[in-house]
């Protein structure tokens, strides 16, 4: 069966070209297009697309509300960002969303091939050729170390204090030092509020 996907964009040679160009992989079929928020809602209720390929530029909002709103009907949904959007920020923000994806617009259209057949088959596992530059960029406004951020991307894992120490080859209060100093500059007072601070941020997936 081939996927359902729906396209949401407010130029029509846009849409057209992607229809074109996506359809030619026999196992992907556009089921419909939609050139604003508005009509991205009424579309996607109707057709209940395997996965939505989005701009952020909507004539009536953002292309962000379209993803969380997608996001909060469904999460088998894949949602593909295809953009001119590639700031750091716009990456993050795509993700914080709920995107399974973000792709330039200006990328082969193998990437956007693969980034729909990839939401499809992983909605919640978001990806983006400039994912490390957004985390970078978002580390330096928290002021993590790359120590600590080493660490945090430890906590979601359930790993113990000393178990964490073992994996980076360190001691047990080096780790606690660093967590103190984690838990501060997130705002938390503990673990998991420092990891659902941390994806707010997009420091973590």
């Amino acid at each position: 069966m081939s996927l359902r996907v729906l396209v949401v964009d407010d130029h029509a040679i846009v849409r057209e070209g992607l229809r074109r160009l996506i359809t030619k992989d026999s196992t992907i079929t556009v089921v419909g297009e939609a050139a604003s928020k508005r009509e991205a809602f009424a579309q996607i209720s109707h057709h209940n697309p395997d996965v939505i390929v989005v701009d952020l530029h909507l004539p009536d909002g953002s292309g962000l509300e379209v993803i969380a709103w997608a996001r909060s009907l469904s999460q088998k949904i894949g949602i593909v960002v295809l953009t001119m959007s590639n700031l750091p920020e716009h990456v993050l923000a795509c993700m914080q969303s709920g995107a399974s994806s973000h792709v330039d617009k200006s990328a082969p259209i193998g990437d956007v091939l693969h980034a729909i057949r990839a939401s499809a088959e992983k909605p919640l596992t978001f990806t983006a050729r400039r994912m490390t530059d957004a985390v970078i960029a978002r580390n330096k406004e928290t002021g993590l170390t790359p120590r600590e951020l080493e660490i945090l991307e430890k906590l979601p894992t359930g790993d113990t204090v000393l178990e964490i120490a073992a994996q980076l080859f360190v001691t047990e209060s080096t780790v606690k030092t660093h967590l103190s100093s984690v838990y501060k500059k997130l705002g938390a007072t503990n673990r998991v509020q420092a990891i659902n601070a941390a994806r707010k941020l997009g420091l973590l997936a």
